[in-house]
C-alpha cells in the first residue's frame, strides 16, 4: 500500500483485520502423529503436507530498495528539506559493489520502489517536464504511488534527467549481470491527479483523454467524475507539503472540473486530507453501485492455466483501462523488467487481474507477480482466478509475529494463523519490514533490531514462500528521522532523506560496513547467514511440521515464547527452534516424535547435529518415542539443526 497518509492506511487495515478467514479450499488433511505417551491429541500440526506442485524448488528472496533513498550519502536530514538540501539517491548508485552487497543476502529479485515517474515538487521544466502542483502532492519528494507517467521514470533518480529512461535500462542490465532480477511497482488502482505521459509510444492515449466528463460513470471512461462540481484542495493541506515555504503553484487551488473520485474511492469534490487526494481512481468497469460492466470469469477457471485465461478474454469488449494497463506492463517487460509488485490489488476486480496477468505470462512465463492484498477471504481468488504468483502475508502472519516480538502474543497464535493458509503457504510472501511498516528497531515496534532475529529465522524458514527484506533492515535502521510528511518509525517515502544506519554500511560506496558499529556488522552477518541457509538447504522446499503443541504439554521448559518446527524433504530434515523470550533459556528439551522423521529407524542412539546457524554441534538422543534435543537458547537466539 502506498500509505500516502499513514493514519488512513491504518484505518483501512483495521477494517480488514476483523474479516473472518474463509474455510480452506482444497486444503490437504493434516497427518496425525500420536503422542509419545498417549493418544489424547495430535502432536504435530501440519501446515502444508506438500508444497504446491507448480512451485519451484528454490526459495526467492526479494530485496526492496527505496530507490530514491538507497544511494543517498547526504546526512543533513533537514525536515521538509529540498533535494538540494538533503540529497537524493540515483540509479548510478547501484554499482557492482552495491549489487553484490544486496546479492550477499541471498537476493534473487530486487524490487526497485519508486521508479515510475510520479508527481513531485522539484522543478524539471528545463527538460520539458511540466511542473506539478504542490496542492495535490504529498511530501517534498512526492508519493511514489501517485504515478504521473507510466512510460518513463522518476527524473530525481537520474544523473541526467533527460536520459533517465536510458539510465534505468542500464540499471536493469547491471542487475541482470549481477545475477538478480528486476521488479518494479505498477499501481492499477489509481494515478496522479494530473496524469501526463510525455514518453508514451505512438498511438498510446493518456488516461482520461477521451472520457465523457458529463457523467459519473461510463464503461470506457478511465476515471469516475463528480459532474458539475470542481475539485477543491483538502482543508489544511498547504502546510503539509512545503513546510511553510513558497512555491509558484502553491495557492490552495488545483484546476480540475469536474472533480474526479479520489484513489481510495472518496466521491466528494473536496476530499479529506486523510484521503488519497493526490490520486484519482481508475475505472475498471465497476459501476458506482458495485455491479460489473464486463464478463464474469467462470469459477472453473480457478483450476486453469494462464493460456486458458488469455483465451477467455481474447476478443471480448472490455473497459479501455484494462488495455491501457496491459500495454504498460508489456512495455516494461520489453525493457527487461522481470516482474511487478501490484499496489492495493484488492481494490481492483479479480477479472482484470486474470486478464492482465495472463497477458504478462504469455510474454514472460517466468514473470514474478506479487500483490498487496489484506483481506484473507480474497486470497485464494486473487491467486487462482487472478493468477497472482504471491501475496503479502500481512494481516495473518506478520501481524501475529509482530505481537510476539513485542511480547504480547503467543506462538500458538502464529501456528494457528499459518495453518489457515496451509494450502497456499508457499505463495504467501513473508516480511518483517517494508516501506509501509514500522522499522523493527523503532520504539513503537520492538525497540531493538535484535528482537528481529528469531522472527527472521521463523519467517524465512517456515515455508518455501519468498522472503522480503527492506533495505536497512539488515543493519538495524530505526526510522527515527522526522523528515516532514512521513511519520517517524517508518523511513519516509515522501521526503528527501538520508538513512543513517544504511549510510554507515554503504561507507561512501564501498558497501563493506566500514562506518558501521560492531552491532550493525554483526546483525548484517546474521542476516547473511540466515538467508544463505534458507536459499541453499533443500529441506526448506519440503514439508513443514510444527512441534509447538507437542512440546508445550511436556515438562521440558518449553513455553509460548519458543517455537520449534521441522522442515523435511526425503531424508533431509531441519529442526528450527527460536526463542522470543526476554531472557535466555538455559535448558529446553525439544522432543521430536519418531513419526515426524521418515528415516527414523536408521538413526543411531546418539546423534551429533550440526547447527547451521551458529557453527556448533548439538547432541541428541533417540529412543522408541523419538528424538530428544537438549538446547540452551540465548535471548533472541535460534538454532537450525540438520538431521
Amino acid at each position: 500500500m502506498h500509505g500516502t497518509v499513514l493514519k488512513n492506511k491504518s484505518v483501512f487495515r483495521l477494517s480488514v483485520v476483523g474479516i473472518a478467514v474463509m474455510s480452506l479450499l482444497s486444503c490437504k488433511e493434516s497427518p496425525q502423529i500420536a503422542e509419545p505417551q498417549q493418544v489424547s491429541q495430535s502432536v504435530v500440526e501440519q501446515a502444508n503436507t506438500s508444497e504446491v506442485s507448480n512451485q519451484k524448488s528454490s526459495k526467492f528472496v526479494v530485496y526492496q530498495v527505496f530507490t530514491r533513498l538507497f544511494g543517498n550519502t547526504n546526512t543533513s536530514n533537514i525536515p521538509w528539506g529540498t533535494l538540494e538540501q538533503n540529497g537524493v539517491g540515483k540509479f548510478s548508485d547501484f554499482t557492482p559493489q552495491a549489487l553484490q552487497s544486496i546479492k550477499d543476502l541471498g537476493t534473487t529479485h530486487i524490487w526497485y520502489t519508486g521508479v515510475p515517474h510520479h508527481a513531485l515538487v522539484t522543478d524539471y521544466t528545463h527538460v520539458g517536464i511540466s511542473l506539478d502542483d504542490p496542492d495535490v502532492i504529498k511530501g517534498r519528494a512526492g508519493s511514489p504511488y501517485a504515478v504521473k507517467d507510466y512510460y518513463n521514470v522518476n527524473p530525481d533518480l537520474a544523473d541526467d534527467p533527460e536520459s533517465r529512461l536510458e539510465e534505468f535500462e542500464a540499471l536493469i542490465e547491471r542487475t541482470h549481470e549481477a545475477g538478480m532480477k528486476v521488479v518494479i511497482d505498477i499501481v492499477p488502482n489509481h494515478v496522479a491527479r494530473r496524469y501526463e505521459s510525455l514518453s508514451a509510444p505512438d498511438g498510446v492515449v493518456d488516461f482520461g483523454a477521451h472520457d465523457d466528463t458529463s457523467v459519473e460513470y461510463r464503461r470506457d471512461n478511465d476515471f469516475y467524475y463528480v459532474p458539475d462540481q470542481a475539485f477543491s484542495v483538502p482543508e489544511n493541506h498547504s502546510a503539509l507539503v512545503l513546510g511553510g515555504e513558497s512555491h509558484p503553484m502553491s495557492d490552495g487551488n488545483f484546476a480540475e472540473t469536474p472533480a474526479k473520485w479520489t484513489g481510495n474511492g472518496a466521491r466528494a469534490a473536496q476530499p479529506s486530507v486523510n484521503d488519497w487526494y493526490e490520486t484519482v481512481k481508475i475505472n475498471y468497469g465497476v459501476r458506482p453501485d458495485g455491479t460489473y460492466d464486463f464478463p464474469t470469469l467462470p469459477p472453473e477457471y480457478a483450476a486453469m492455466g494462464h493460456k486458458a485465461h488469455a483465451d477467455f478474454w481474447a476478443g471480448k469488449e472490455l473497459p479501455a483501462s484494462w488495455f491501457k494497463f496491459r500495454d504498460i506492463a508489456l512495455y516494461w517487460l520489453d525493457k527487461g523488467v522481470d516482474g511487478f509488485r501490484f499496489d492495493m490489488a484488492e481494490m481492483v476486480p479479480v477479472e482484470f487481474w486474470s486478464f492482465l496477468n495472463s497477458s504478462i505470462k504469455q510474454q514472460n512465463p517466468d514473470a514474478f507477480l506479487l500483490a498487496e492484498v489484506y483481506q484473507p477471504d480474497k486470497y485464494r481468488d486473487y491467486l487462482a482466478l487472478g493468477k497472482m504468483d504471491y501475496l503479502y502475508d500481512k494481516v495473518g502472519f506478520y501481524d501475529t509475529l509482530k505481537a510476539i516480538m513485542q511480547g504480547s502474543g503467543k506462538v500458538s497464535d502464529l501456528v494457528a494463523i499459518h495453518a489457515e493458509v496451509s494450502d497456499i503457504a508457499p505463495q504467501m510472501l513473508h516480511f518483517l519490514e517494508n516501506h509501509d511498516e514500522q522499522r523493527i528497531a523503532s520504539p513503537d515496534f520492538a525497540g531493538s533490531a535484535e528482537r528481529g532475529k528469531p522472527a527472521l529465522v521463523v519467517s524465512a524458514t517456515i515455508s518455501q514462500s519468498p522472503t522480503l527484506l527492506y533495505f536497512g533492515q539488515d543493519v538495524g535502521e530505526d526510522g527515527s528521522e522526522d523528515m516532514g510528511f512521513g511519520d517517524p518509525t517508518r523511513t519516509s517515502i515522501f521526503d528527501y532523506a538520508g538513512v543513517p544506519a544504511h549510510q554507515r554500511w554503504m561507507n561512501g560506496g564501498a558497501f563493506d560496513g566500514g562506518q558501521s558499529s560492531e552491532q550493525e556488522r554483526s546483525l548484517r552477518a546474521y542476516y547473511e547467514r540466515v538467508m544463505t541457509i534458507t536459499t541453499k538447504e533443500a529441506a526448506i522446499a519440503g514439508n513443514y511440521i510444527s512441534l509447538h503443541q507437542h512440546n508445550l504439554v511436556l515438562d521440558n521448559n518449553y513455553s509460548e515464547q519458543q517455537f520449534a518446527f521441522i522442515r523435511s524433504t526425503g531424508k533431509e530434515h531441519l529442526l528450527v527452534v527460536s526463542n522470543f523470550a526476554s531472557e535466555p533459556v538455559s535448558s529446553v528439551m525439544i522432543n521430536i516424535p519418531k513419526s515426524a522423521i521418515a528415516n527414523f529407524d536408521s538413526l543411531a542412539e546418539s546423534l551429533s547435529l550440526p547447527d547451521l546457524l551458529n557453527d556448533s554441534v548439538v547432541t541428541a538422543t533417540t529412543d522408541d518415542q523419538g528424538i530428544t534435543v537438549n538446547l540452551s537458547l540465548d535471548i533472541n537466539g535460534s538454532v537450525i539443526l540438520k538431521l
